[in-house]
């Protein structure tokens, strides 16, 4: 994550949009820093929240991450398994966001940063004359250390 992200620049964004950094909101981002590059559901979020001994219900969690992420604050994601999960969206607009490696045995999501599709998208912009904004990319397979799993 940047850097210049803290709960300041969050409260900044929320301020752009016309809403108000709620207590529910702030707890709910502070887990996203306070665990960056991991892609959290709704579940997750509660249960740290639970260890915390916060208390705020799973209800509120879900308003909350579906406003963030409305608001462009969270990115949400989906892998396939039919759980929503987010992160902090710190997509520069000039920029690529990151893909992801999905393990289709543990579920776990492996972020791959290389960009390898820029000669593709000028190739079909050329071709279409369609403005190509921004692109994800999901490889599903087997991880390293489930592979190693299934050799022992």
């Amino acid at each position: 994550m940047p850097k210049n992200i803290d709960m300041d620049y969050l409260k900044k964004k929320l301020q752009e949009r016309q809403h108000k950094m709620t207590p529910q909101r702030q707890i709910v981002l502070q887990i996203f820093l306070d665990h960056p590059g991991e892609h959290l559901s709704a579940e997750d979020v509660h249960g740290m929240l639970r260890d915390k001994r916060a208390e705020i219900g799973l209800a509120t969690v879900y308003r909350s991450l579906e406003l963030l992420s409305s608001l462009s604050i969270l990115q949400k994601m989906e892998f396939g398994d039919g759980c929503s999960r987010y992160e902090v969206n710190t997509t520069d607009p000039k920029a690529h966001h990151h893909h992801h490696l999905i393990c289709t045995r543990c579920n776990k999501v492996i972020e791959f940063e290389d960009d390898l599709l820029d000669d593709l998208e000028r190739d079909i912009c050329s071709k279409s004359g369609f403005k190509i904004q921004d692109h994800q990319v999901k490889f599903f397979g087997i991880c390293k250390e489930c592979q190693a799993d299934s050799e022992d």
